[in-house]
């Protein structure tokens, strides 16, 4: 976070919960809920690039889509420029829907087959009335292909004909082609060999410094996090574990789930040391999590008051940590 960072954040979450239903029987009665984001805050700021981690399940993807809903959430409070998007009618969520768009893991999957690169892309620009013809369209088409590396005549060719980096690629400039304000990547690297992920990495960059763009970016990967993100928010089961800036949270971990995941990582250098913090048991379900910290049946510090809700500390500047240590 710099300075000179605006202090009305472009998208603030709070007390974020997407529950779903469980039924059971020949009725399907409602015998409980799969509590897949439970009350999770955080704002990105224009400019911004904020990381959510954690393990599969711990509801990344989940948070992602509920804060701008993709899907309904269940509770909470989604402000996006200002607007509650949880009030808004279908109409006007419309109007925001260009604001927002969202590059997801698998690529091939989320582009049509039977479409042209050119509808890919276009078919929005269309819709909102920026292309008013279809010379116009094409030409606009071809420029956001070359903005993000790809040649103008990829535009009459289909998704199977090109490789995975070059199909996120497309998706990429999907994304941009209404000049959003915020894009969410939800795993948007993880499908990528790792000389893809560098050459995409160094093309979001380039795209936010030259676009103006704030991201979301839900990733695994805490290397790519540390070196892509400005603030991080670290998730396990649903709620948040730390959060604050990267730097801060990489050098000066607090919570007991975020040593852990960061002692997991792989080595920046062989000559570093580090000792791998083993947690006990597995995973608890989504369905019956544990009270108080829901960390706190695989955490090697847990103690008895952990069945409490623990208090909200503060480590620094914008670092914060649900601990009792």
């Amino acid at each position: 976070m710099t300075a000179s960072q605006p202090t009305e954040p472009l998208l603030a979450v709070k007390g974020l919960k997407k529950y779903f239903p469980v039924t059971a029987g020949l009725f399907r009665k409602h015998v409980g809920d799969i509590k897949a984001v439970n009350g999770v805050d955080f704002s990105i700021f224009p400019g911004e690039v904020h990381g959510l981690v954690g393990e599969t399940g711990s509801g990344k993807s989940t948070t992602g889509r509920a804060a701008i809903r993709l899907i309904e959430p269940t509770a909470g409070d989604v402000r996006f420029m200002g607007q509650n998007l949880l009030t808004l009618t279908p109409e006007q969520l419309l109007n925001v829907r260009k604001h927002v768009q969202v590059v997801f893991q698998d690529p091939f999957a989320s582009l049509n087959p039977r479409k042209m690169i050119l509808d890919t892309i276009g078919e929005a620009l269309v819709y909102h009335g920026i292309a008013k013809t279809r010379l116009e369209q094409i030409e606009r088409v071809e420029v956001i292909l070359n903005r993000v590396g790809l040649p103008g005549e990829a535009m009459f060719r289909f998704p199977h004909q090109f490789s995975g980096g070059q199909q996120q690629r497309i998706c990429i400039g999907r994304a941009i082609a209404l000049e959003p304000k915020l894009i969410i990547l939800d795993e948007a690297l993880s499908a990528l060999d790792v000389s893809v992920q560098a050459q995409i990495l160094n093309l979001l960059g380039e795209l936010k410094d030259s676009l103006h763009l704030s991201y979301l970016f839900i990733s695994h990967d805490l290397s790519i996090v540390r070196y892509l993100c400005d603030r991080v928010t670290v998730l396990y089961l649903g709620k948040v574990m730390e959060s604050g800036p990267t730097e801060e949270i990489y050098r000066n971990p607090k919570h007991p789930y975020t040593q852990a995941l960061l002692s997991a990582a792989p080595k920046r250098h062989p000559d570093e040391k580090r000792e791998r913090m083993l947690l006990k048991g597995e995973i608890p379900s989504a369905r019956n999590p544990p009270s108080g910290c829901p960390f706190r049946t695989r955490c090697p510090f847990a103690q008895p008051i952990c069945s409490e809700p623990p208090p909200r500390k503060t480590a620094g500047e914008g670092h914060e940590y649900d601990c009792i240590l």
